[in-house]
C-alpha cells in the first residue's frame, strides 16, 4: 500500500516539471510566523517568500490577512516571473533560538528570579518553557 506524499514531497517532485501553478504554490507547506507588533495587534509573515507580510489587531485577523498576502504575492512573483522559493525543511526551521517580546514588568521579575537563583535568564526561561511543555528540565547552576 503506497502512502500519500507529504506536501514538501510533492514540491521535490514538481521541480522535475514545469506545471507550478497558484493552487500548487498555495498547498505547499509555508511557515508562518506571527508575533506582537509594538503598537499593538500583531505582525505575522511567511520568512520564504521575502517581503510577504501583513498584521492584524487580533491573532485571528492577522492569519487571514497573511493568506491574503500569500495570494498576492505569489500572484504578483508568477505572473512576472520571480523565482518563487519553496518551504524550508521542517528540520530546517528550528535553530534553537527565537524572538519575545514581553512586558517590562515580566522582564524584569524574570531577570530577579534568574539572579536570586543564579542562573542566566536563558536558563531559567529554558526551565519554565520546558516545565510549561510536561518536560523534566533542570536549571543546572
Amino acid at each position: 500500500m503506497r502512502s500519500n506524499p507529504t506536501r514538501y514531497q510533492k514540491w521535490e517532485l514538481s521541480l522535475m516539471n514545469d506545471t507550478k501553478n497558484l493552487e500548487y504554490y498555495l498547498s505547499l507547506p509555508y511557515k508562518i510566523m506571527l508575533y506582537p507588533a509594538e503598537e499593538g495587534g500583531f505582525v505575522v509573515e511567511v520568512p520564504e517568500l521575502p517581503g510577504c507580510l501583513s498584521q492584524g489587531e487580533i491573532r485571528e485577523e492577522a492569519l487571514v490577512m497573511i493568506e491574503d498576502a500569500k495570494i498576492a504575492w505569489l500572484q504578483v512573483a508568477l505572473e512576472t516571473g520571480r523565482e518563487i522559493p519553496g518551504p524550508a525543511k521542517e528540520e530546517e526551521t528550528y535553530s534553537g533560538k527565537f524572538v519575545l517580546r514581553i512586558p517590562k514588568s515580566l522582564h524584569k521579575d524574570l531577570a530577579k528570579r534568574a539572579k536570586d537563583e543564579n542562573v542566566s535568564l536563558n536558563q531559567l526561561a529554558t526551565y519554565l518553557l520546558s516545565s510549561a511543555m510536561g518536560k523534566s528540565p533542570s536549571i543546572k547552576k
